[in-house]
């Protein structure tokens, strides 16, 4: 089962969960480069150029993540990366999905910016960059 929560909601859940991991599936220019959350494990689910899948996620996420009970929080930049990994966890058997709704950046606004109306670093939550 995959779970859909806000950012706030995935903050509090890592907070009360030191167990959780949480995986960036961004591409490696967005993780150094727009930012990341503090502990974030970086795993992309597509890679540029041309966005091509990572046919290595599941195994790279399995040699972070061997317990397929532990808590698995799943980031990309709007929710919807993350929810494609999300899936291809949970067909290998991880129990505790959680899609961060919203992702990093959030959606697009009326002057096609992100970070505007929500998303991780709308909300004031803690990130960095590398």
């Amino acid at each position: 089962m995959i779970e859909n929560l806000e950012p706030k909601q995935c903050w509090a859940f890592l907070q009360n969960n030191p167990a959780a991991i949480l995986i960036d599936v961004r591409t490696f220019i967005e993780h150094s480069f727009i930012g990341h959350p503090p502990g974030a494990k970086h795993i992309p689910w597509k890679e540029f150029p041309g966005m091509q899948l990572n046919t290595g996620f599941v195994q790279q996420v399995q040699q972070i993540v061997v317990d397929k009970a532990t808590p698995v929080l799943l980031l990309c930049r709007t929710g919807v990366r993350s929810v494609e990994a999300a899936k291809a966890l949970d067909v290998v058997g991880y129990q505790h999905l959680i899609n961060i709704a919203q992702g990093f950046e959030g959606q697009i606004d009326a002057d096609k910016h992100r970070g505007n109306i929500d998303g991780w670093r709308f909300h004031g939550l803690p990130w960095e960059q590398s």
